[in-house]
This record gives C-alpha cells, sequence and structure tokens, in this order.
C-alpha cells in the first residue's frame, strides 16, 4: 500500500512539472507577440511621421494669405489708433502746461497783491507817509523773498560791475578813468531764472579813456 501511495504521488508530481513546463512557453511567446505588436506601432507611427505634408491647393494657400492680410491690417489700425491717441494726448498735455503752468507763481502772488490793497486803503486816512512808504517797504521784501527762496529769480545788475553783454544792454557810454568797462548806473535792474536771462539789465557803461 505504501509503494502505491509513492508512486502516484511521483506521478502527481511529474503531471505538474508537466503542466509548469507547457504553460512557460506560452507565456513567451505571448511577451514575444506583444514585443512585436508594440515594434509594428512604432515603426508605423514613425512612418506616419516621415510621410511629407500634403500640399495646400492654391484655394487654401490663398485663404490662408488672405487671413494673415488681415491680421495684419488690424495690427496696424490699432498701432495707428493707440498713436493718433497718444499724439492727441501729449498736445493736450502741452496746451495745459502754457495755460497753467503760471498758477502756481499767481497763487503766491495773491497775498502780495492783498497787501497792497491793504496799504492803499490805510493811505486813505494815513497822516504819516512815513508808515505808508514802510508798508510798502514790507510788501517788497516779502514779495522779493518769495521770488527767489520759492523760483531762484535772481536779480543783478549794480555799478561798478564789470560790463557784461551778456547779461547788460548798454543804452549809453561815456568814457572815464577806468580800467576796463564797467557799470556808471543801472537804469533798470536785470534778472535771471536759474542761470537764465529773462531780463538784461539797462545800463550806462563807462569805458577808459583813449
Amino acid at each position: 500500500m505504501k509503494h502505491e501511495k509513492h508512486e502516484q504521488t511521483e506521478e502527481k508530481v511529474n503531471e505538474s512539472e508537466q503542466n509548469t513546463a507547457e504553460q512557460a512557453p506560452e507565456k513567451t511567446e505571448g511577451g514575444e507577440a506583444q514585443s512585436a505588436e508594440s515594434s509594428e506601432n512604432a515603426a508605423s507611427a514613425e512612418a506616419k511621421e516621415a510621410e511629407p505634408a500634403k500640399e495646400k491647393t492654391p484655394e487654401e494657400r490663398i485663404a490662408e494669405l488672405e487671413k494673415e492680410n488681415a491680421d495684419l491690417k488690424d495690427q496696424l489700425l490699432r498701432r495707428a489708433a493707440d498713436f493718433d491717441n497718444y499724439r492727441k494726448r501729449m498736445m493736450q498735455e502741452k496746451q495745459d502746461a502754457f495755460d497753467y503752468g503760471n498758477a502756481n507763481l499767481l497763487k503766491d502772488l495773491l497775498d502780495s497783491l492783498d497787501n497792497f490793497d491793504r496799504t492803499l486803503d490805510a493811505a486813505k486816512d494815513a497822516k504819516d507817509a512815513k508808515s505808508i512808504a514802510d508798508g510798502i517797504k514790507m510788501i517788497n521784501k516779502s514779495l522779493v523773498s518769495m521770488l527767489e527762496n520759492k523760483y531762484n529769480r535772481v536779480a543783478f545788475g549794480k555799478e561798478g560791475d564789470a560790463f557784461d553783454p551778456d547779461l547788460h544792454e548798454a543804452i549809453g557810454m561815456q568814457e572815464g578813468k577806468v580800467k576796463k568797462e564797467e557799470l556808471a548806473a543801472v537804469y533798470l535792474k536785470g534778472y535771471k531764472l536759474k542761470d537764465k536771462v529773462i531780463r538784461h539789465a539797462k545800463v550806462m557803461v563807462v569805458k577808459p579813456a583813449e
């Protein structure tokens, strides 16, 4: 009995090994089939990529060029409109600067104008001319200080200064005991705005005697 059981066990083991051996080639054959199919797909994709692009018909090419032309025209019109708006804005800003550029200066001058009005009102009943003169001097001092400190206005032209045709306008000339031309008298002061001359001084010039 033991011997028969042993033989039956060996037969089952042999059958199991045989089944395993038969299944293994099937898996190998399946893997090879999948690999071959993948290679064929890759080759097909490469072939499609390698195919030359289909040549466009004249009608398709014309339609494409017309679309490009329309896009370019649209871009050109947009840029022209943007530039026109920019030009108009710059012109308006320039006009505003011209029209209202002196607004701050005029606003600062209002205080001096108000002080002059008060001085004139006070002069109607004033019995002392000196008080009126002192009031005018104070207004003048305040106005000059404001123009010099806030707007960089500089006055020039004093007797004895060297004559400079870039700064002075000679309205007369005389000879004198001087080594070089200088100002004998100043009839109107000159003024600068920073480094720019906005009014030449009107002067009498004395020059060395010949």
